[in-house]
């Protein structure tokens, strides 16, 4: 299959740009919390080191062919979305400095970073192109955009003063996992292999080749963490809202 000349440009640039607006959010959330320099600093580089190692594992496993394998095998490209939630699950639920990063960082940069869902618009293109089946394509491009747009504009509400509303912000991340879910579960249903159910005049090969295929084993998982991420935040924020708000009841019972 000819893969387009642009698709490397728009899909590494895209994840290279996704590290960077990362890394400078959690920059700046630090220095706003006054957190010692040296700490903060250490904070920041083990966190773009984290970032680039995993994205240049990527793409080197992405450029060797790891995820491109015979429509006869079962794929391999479970692992490279797999693997990385569950060592970020696992660096989140052990890590106290992460824990403490999670509570200083502005719950709607959580959200509006992940504006970076809109790259989901390659999908659309690539349907257009004839390159991709629409049953893959159609949702997960739809609805990447959406889940990217309506964060982008959750974050700029909440920087106007909006305050968040923690109903709004379950179901952003709800629709946001379920977007994610969808896109995964129609892009093994389409691909060629032992599981393949639609598509089969037009399988879905191109999703996992490189460039393509850094989407789903980068940006989608990194995605998912971001849910978690701003997931525990919202627990969080209930549980020190929830003293204060039974403490009002009372008192208006009285």
């Amino acid at each position: 299959m000819t893969i387009p000349s642009y698709l490397a440009f728009f899909v590494v640039t895209g994840s290279i740009g996704t590290i960077a607006a990362v890394i400078f959010g959690l920059n700046q959330a630090l220095k706003r919390a006054s957190w010692p320099v040296r700490e903060r600093r250490r904070t920041v580089q083990a966190t773009s080191l984290v970032l680039t190692a995993w994205f240049a594992l990527a793409v080197a496993l992405a450029s060797l062919g790891v995820y491109h394998v015979p429509g006869d095998r079962l794929p391999t490209i479970e692992f490279g979305i797999v693997i990385p939630i569950l060592v970020g699950c696992l660096i989140l639920w052990r890590s106290p400095v992460v824990s403490r990063a999670i509570d200083v960082t502005p719950r709607e940069w959580v959200i509006a970073v992940q504006v970076f869902r809109v790259e989901g618009v390659i999908f659309l293109i690539l349907y257009a192109s004839s390159l991709l089946p629409g049953a893959f394509a159609l949702p997960a491009g739809a609805g990447d955009m959406a889940i990217g747009l309506s964060g982008l504009a959750i974050g700029i509400s909440a920087a106007r003063r909006q305050q968040l509303r923690s109903r709004s912000v379950l179901q952003w991340n709800l629709l946001g996992i379920v977007d994610l879910v969808v896109a995964l579960t129609t892009g093994f249903l389409t691909s060629p292999s032992p599981v393949q159910t639609f598509a089969f005049d037009h399988p879905n090969q191109l999703i996992s080749m490189f460039p393509l295929v850094l989407i789903p084993t980068f940006l989608v998982p990194l995605a998912i963490l971001l849910h978690i991420v701003s997931l525990i935040q919202l627990r969080r924020a209930t549980a020190r809202l929830s003293p204060g708000l039974v403490h009002r009841r009372v008192a208006q019972a009285i």
